[in-house]
């Protein structure tokens, strides 16, 4: 799927099951609650954290998809193409990290 699709699927769900959007304040607090539950994923799988019984069932995979979908909201309300954002971002990156990386000792 591209990130098109993604982008009109996401408006199909909210304007039919999920009824209309969060306005944007509230999404944007929902988007920060649901990559906390990624990071606190992250730092017991990866991390030094341990596991509580409470957390033996977590999907990594359906937290980053909470994210991505919270995400898509936010750019159908405000206009945003993630398409296009995605590949201004890339060739900015591009450019300004041409070099950056490959002299950068620590990644040696």
């Amino acid at each position: 799927m591209t990130l098109d699709e993604v982008q009109k699927v996401v408006d199909k769900w909210i304007n039919t099951t999920g009824v209309r959007y969060f306005n944007e304040l509230t999404n944007t607090a929902i988007l920060m609650e649901e990559v906390g539950e990624v990071a606190r994923i992250m730092s017991r799988q990866y991390g030094e954290q341990s596991f509580k019984k409470s957390d033996e069932e977590v999907d990594l995979g359906d937290e980053m998809a909470d994210v991505l979908f919270v995400l898509v909201c936010l750019a159908n309300q405000t206009g945003i193409n993630l398409t296009e954002a995605l590949h201004k971002n890339l060739e900015k990156k591009s450019i300004r990290d041409a070099d950056r990386h490959k002299n950068n000792e620590k990644l040696k």
